[in-house]
């Protein structure tokens, strides 16, 4: 039988033979965290992901349809997180070459003496969302800011939870409101408006959802007790200028990366030469550093010292051990785990959709639809849905986007509902999801599991709840204007 003979033969699956695969990985990744609590992603979780891929295979196969089918969809899958793939191993060697060079503890010795603990959680949202919106991307954020501002508050003694919770809310506020931002890109273009009158529409559910995450930010950190730390911080500020010696030249390499990424440049190579750069500043001005880490003296020591640095991280031996623990890290190699977590949520991804699992559930949740409040609600639930179960943050705006969009028109509302409800959802739910890409990326960069700081990222999802509420409410949800009606339904 020929493919296209093959083909002829494919059915597509009933609800039930949908659900099967998502029930199916819901008890594994349940009995992984059961078994293996925090460290389920270090292995379990991509086990479970491969499982459940292979049981929506077996769907696929009963439903008529060929493994090379299967494969080349899979194949496709995997081939769309290659730029995020190549973009974690590039932070990797940033935070080994920043390390080493002594830009990160630069940035710690700075803020340790400039930011109020009793400010600080508040200070590192609001610092992050400011950044972003210049720059437009909450991965370099997170791996430059973020990186620093997880240093500092350990310096300090506090919740590197709350930290990374902080970042990340900063972080995708500014991403969502910047027209420089991939995202805020994507989603008009999916749902048929212009960039800047979707970005408008979501001042008025993105700025509350800040005012309010911002709120709880604060008394989180009045809290603090400022003189539980004191001496911890006096010493980590008394090694730092002893091991590194900080000074401004030292934050060069930020401003670069920060300036290149302001005009556009693609992040990949923008990282990578902030990383070359680290890794010329550690050979300008911490060239013991560089050879006592190859433990090789001369010019192969410091060439293999920087090399180190870029594939494995740094390795600090300052006999603080707090400070050690701190600055002990980075390297492409530390990022294999998340690339590997990454690969096999795509492969299930993958698979969902070409054998049309999602399409499936899709089309079942409309049939829930029922006024304007509840379309929202299941646009939302949808997007955060597909996060979880394609695990990339641009399927979870592109897909609900294309399907959805015909049923906002046919109730004639402006295509930028639309647009922002993809934003209010799907790109900020991405970094609550522990194999999805954007969740993958920041438990790797800031150091801590997704499931721990997802309960702090407060602004991520606070937003989505607003804007389910505004739905309901019918608060401003624009129709579409008569002039634009038959644009808008073409």
């Amino acid at each position: 039988m020929t493919e296209t003979e093959h083909q002829q033969h494919i059915k597509s699956p009933s609800l039930i033979q949908a659900l099967i695969p998502l029930l199916f990985l819901i008890i594994l990744l349940g009995l992984s965290v059961k078994l293996f609590g925090s460290d389920s992603s270090s292995g379990a979780n991509q086990i479970a992901l491969l499982l459940a891929a292979g049981v929506a295979a077996l769907v696929g196969v009963k439903n008529g349809f060929s493994w090379k089918l299967i494969e080349e969809g899979i194949v496709r899958g995997i081939s769309m997180s290659l730029g995020a793939l190549l973009i974690l191993l590039a932070v990797g060697a940033l935070i080994g070459s920043w390390i080493i060079s002594g830009v990160v503890p630069t940035m710690i010795y700075y803020g340790l003496q400039i930011m109020s603990p009793h400010w600080f959680y508040l200070s590192t949202c609001a610092i992050c969302a400011i950044v972003a919106i210049s720059i437009g991307s909450s991965w370099t954020v997170a791996g430059t800011i973020g990186i620093s501002m997880m240093t500092v508050a350990a310096g300090m003694g506090l919740s590197p939870e709350i930290t990374a919770g902080a970042v990340i809310s900063g972080a995708y506020f500014g991403d969502k409101m910047s027209p420089l931002s991939d995202t805020t890109n994507l989603a008009p273009a999916v749902a048929g408006t212009d960039l800047f009158s979707h970005i408008g529409h979501m001042v008025w559910t993105t700025l509350p959802s800040l005012i309010i995450a911002m709120t709880i930010f604060m008394f989180l950190g009045f809290g603090y007790d400022s003189s539980a730390n004191s001496n911890d911080i006096a010493q980590f500020l008394q090694q730092i200028e002893t091991t590194f010696s900080p000074g401004l030249i030292m934050l060069l390499p930020v401003a670069l990366v920060f300036g290149m990424a302001a005009m556009r440049f693609p992040a990949f190579p923008t990282i990578m030469i902030g990383a070359i750069v680290g890794a010329i500043f550690a050979l300008i001005f911490q060239p013991e550093q560089v050879k006592h880490l190859a433990g090789l003296q001369g010019g192969m020591g410091l060439l293999k010292g920087v090399w180190i640095s870029l594939f494995d991280g740094f390795k600090s031996d300052t006999g603080v051990a707090a400070l050690d623990k701190l600055l002990s890290r980075g390297g492409m190699s530390s990022m294999l785990t998340t690339v590997w977590l990454i690969i096999t949520a795509m492969t299930f991804g993958a698979v969902l959709e070409t054998v049309g699992i999602l399409t499936k559930i899709v089309d079942s949740l409309l049939k829930l639809v029922h006024s304007t409040g509840s379309l929202i609600a299941t646009t939302i639930f949808t997007c955060i849905g597909m996060n979880i179960i394609a695990a990339d943050q641009y399927i979870a705006i592109v897909l609900p986007g294309r399907m959805y969009r015909a049923e906002f028109a046919r109730r004639k509302l402006d295509p930028k509902n639309l647009s922002r409800t993809l934003e209010d959802s799907a790109t900020l739910t991405s970094a609550l999801v522990p194999w999805n890409t954007c969740g993958a990326f920041m438990a790797a960069t800031l150091g801590v599991a997704t499931l721990s700081y997802a309960p702090y990222a407060f602004f991520n999802w606070i937003n989505p709840i607003v804007a389910i509420i505004y739905g309901f409410l019918n608060f401003k949800i624009v129709p579409i204007k008569e002039e634009n009606e038959s644009k808008v339904l073409a």
